[in-house]
């Protein structure tokens, strides 16, 4: 079958190797489907099939095909990290030994896009495509063929949203010709992405694994075909009831629960049972894994004990306070079937492929701030239900909700299995991001007047949805925002009489085009600047400047209980002199509790670079190892903003100490230790060792014998070799 459609459209035989070498003898109909559409005459596509129905694979077909026949460059854009380094091992692996190179692009939002024009396919999150379009990278506009965009349903987050759908705009006003391929698994109004896009809609309930839905209570499953089951959930715990089943009859679950501590104590209860019905080998197999889960980060943690526990037992928890390394363990061991089940919260379901025979939604409810409890959109539930049925392993895979009352069975099938999702809508008007983007156009020189904005922003999803018109007066308030911050400039914008038209050339200030390179938020830009102009001749202390970029809308904050709310008050007027950015006199609740937030992070951040041990950080802070990275990996970022902003400002008293706290916050550590982590493999706890037994610099390990470095603990023989190598 595969060679009849290799020859009916002049697929590469390098290609059909591949395919038939990943166990492809045939392809799906909505595969086929695509390729009699114009997959590989250069059609725009857009693909809203389920999970496991072979979306990828018809971009992969479509990538490869034109790099064989053409030389073409394509790129592959995901909203999320963790989705885009599964793509990238799972592409790298596939089609490297074609001798197409494959590249991963997913931070330092700075860096030149000239050094990834050497890849074929490069595999890029939605931030770093449209860092690429402020640098102006010439090969997007110039050499591009094929543009993926995968997950194009998060043009409805408030968050991602709006970048996904400026960089499809961007995408093709400055490459007309380039190819788009549009997919998702839920769209409901996949009409009118299609039209935006000025594609072919290829809509399809077609799955390779019959998905059947239903809703559990009073111990019986009731299915969408009508049809029940009796499932007795001993002591009142239908989970356990649900997932008992699965396992037995040699099938994987997933269990979606509203929050962290829920995936913890889910798999707690579980692990027990679960753990019965494994094979004396599985045993062994998931007591490596746990091990490896264990010490996956230099300081075990209690969350690293608890998770290898259950591990041990064939169940996991997946959220997103783990260490992504461990992520990545419970992933691959749940897809080499040996954990059996995972309890996540929702991040799994929109993030990488983990397909399961059963999945489980035990809460179709879940709290937020200042609302209270409120019901899951069906968008969310159907994300959930899509990873129901292992190709290859089940004839079908199962959906179930489960009721906490009887009477609830019929309001959670009207609410979310008969129901239709919520259509997609565009977010650019919402929020305030929209400033941020406009200040990439006119610093980038992609738009020089509030004309050339709207003739631009015509060509987004928005305008097919609303009048563009609508945006005019607030595009209008943001360049005056911008020309009075001094992000951007206009021939008279300083004298009293200014009269912005439609017409006014805009230009970026060279401060304007360093936040815009930044990828920082105008306001983040606006805070450093501010902070650093408060300074003054003082010399920063440490403790300032962490508060500075958690000040910054671009850092993420911590949240604060009862417990923290009046030590913090306290915190914040003892310091008030040391801080560079103050708590406005007329602030209402919010703007003091953010504040608060702000202290609070920065309190953080301070106890990492004083390294204090990562067990100390998570419990005084309710966080998880994975937390502590995102709030370094920002501040980092943010220091390394701060840098530049001080460079163009001249501020020289404080480049040199964003400098090295920069430094300190990527490592976790104390002054003394800086020289010791410019060595590689050594971190925060392996330079603390060596700094203990008497080697503070290189010169001294230089002295050293391996023998008397591989005594130091945390180092070995392996570690001390490597390090007196790099210090010769």
């Amino acid at each position: 079958m595969i060679s009849k459609l290799g020859e009916k459209y002049n697929l590469p035989p390098a290609l059909l190797n591949v395919l038939r070498d990943s166990g492809y003898g045939s392809l799906y109909p909505p595969q086929e489907e695509a390729l009699r559409s114009g997959l590989l005459e250069g059609k725009n596509l857009v693909l809203a099939i389920p999970t496991a129905a072979g979306k990828t694979l018809v971009a992969e077909i479509c990538m490869v095909t034109r790099i064989l026949r053409e030389n073409a460059r394509c790129i592959y854009v995901v909203p999320l990290r963790a989705l885009a380094s599964e793509k990238y091992e799972d592409f790298k692996k596939r089609y490297a030994p074609l001798g197409i190179s494959v590249g991963l692009a997913t931070g330092e939002y700075d860096m030149p896009g000239s050094k990834l024009a050497r890849h074929q396919i490069l595999i890029a999150t939605s931030e770093k495509v449209d860092s690429l379009l402020r640098q102006k990278t010439h090969w997007l506009s110039e050499s591009l063929s094929v543009a993926v965009l995968d997950e194009i349903h998060y043009i409805h987050d408030a968050e991602r949203g709006p970048t996904i759908e400026i960089i499809a705009a961007r995408l093709r006003q400055v490459n007309p010709g380039l190819q788009i391929l549009a997919l998702s698994a839920t769209i409901r109004n996949g009409a009118e992405i299609a039209r935006w896009l000025d594609a072919t809609l290829i809509s399809s309930e077609w799955r390779p694994v019959p998905l059947i839905e239903g809703v559990y209570a009073g111990n019986t499953i009731l299915y969408s075909d009508f049809t029940t089951r009796s499932l007795v959930a001993a002591g009142g715990h239908p989970v356990e009831a649900l997932v008992n089943d699965t396992v037995d009859e040699g099938g994987q679950a997933l269990v979606f629960v509203s929050s962290r501590r829920s995936t913890h104590a889910v798999a707690r209860s579980l692990a027990p049972h679960v753990r019965q019905r494994l094979t004396p080998r599985q045993k062994a197999l998931l007591g490596d894994v746990a091990k490896r889960a264990a010490g996956a980060l230099s300081e075990q943690t209690h969350l690293c004990t608890a998770l290898a526990e259950s591990i041990r037992s064939g169940v996991a928890f997946h959220h997103a306070g783990l260490h992504h390394e461990q992520r990545r363990l419970v992933e691959d061991a749940f897809r080499g079937n040996l954990i059996k089940v995972i309890c996540a919260t929702p991040t799994l379901a929109a993030g990488v492929n983990l397909p399961a025979r059963r999945v489980v939604i035990r809460d179709w409810c879940r709290y937020e701030m200042g609302r209270g409890m409120k019901a899951i959109p069906v968008f969310e539930y159907k994300q959930f239900a899509g990873r129901a049925g292992r190709p290859g392993y089940d004839s079908q895979g199962e959906a179930i909700l489960i009721a906490k009352e009887e009477r609830d069975r019929e309001i959670l099938f009207e609410r979310y299995v008969s129901a239709d999702t919520e259509p997609l809508r565009s977010q650019l008007g919402a929020g305030g991001v929209l400033s941020s983007h406009l200040l990439a156009s006119i610093a980038s020189g992609y738009t020089t007047s509030h004309e050339e904005i709207m003739d631009f922003l015509s060509l987004t999803f928005f305008a097919l949805q609303e009048e563009v018109g609508a945006l005019s007066w607030k595009v209008e308030q943001i360049i005056h925002f911008l020309l009075n911050e001094g992000l951007i400039f206009a021939r008279g914008s300083g004298d009293p009489d200014f009269r912005l038209t439609p017409s006014t050339i805009l230009s970026p200030t060279a401060f304007g085009t360093i936040v815009s390179q930044l990828y920082l938020d105008p306001l983040s830009g606006l805070t450093i600047k501010r902070g650093l102009q408060a300074l003054g001749d003082r010399a920063p202390s440490e403790q300032c400047l962490l508060h500075l970029v958690c000040c910054c809308p671009d850092m993420g904050l911590l949240s604060i209980g009862k417990a923290d709310y009046e030590k913090l008050i306290n915190e914040a007027f003892a310091a008030r002199n040391r801080f560079l950015i103050q708590c406005p006199e007329d602030a209402d609740e919010a703007e003091e509790r953010r504040f608060l937030q702000t202290i609070h992070t920065a309190n953080l951040i301070g106890a990492w670079i004083e390294e204090k041990e990562e067990e100390f950080i998570c419990e005084k802070f309710r966080i998880g190892p994975g937390d502590i990275r995102r709030l370094v990996e920002s501040a980092d970022w943010l220091l390394y903003s701060a840098e530049r902003i001080a460079s163009l400002l001249e501020i020289a008293g404080a480049h040199p100490a964003l400098k090295e706290l920069r430094h300190r916050v990527r490592y976790g550590i104390r002054r003394e230790l800086l020289e010791l982590v410019s060595l590689k493999g050594i971190g925060r706890v392996r330079a603390r060792n060596l700094f203990r037994h008497g080697y503070r610099t290189p010169a001294e390990i230089r002295k050293a014998s391996v023998k008397e470095l591989s005594a130091v603990p945390a180092i070995g023989r392996q570690i001390a070799q490597s390090i007196k190598k790099q210090v010769k």
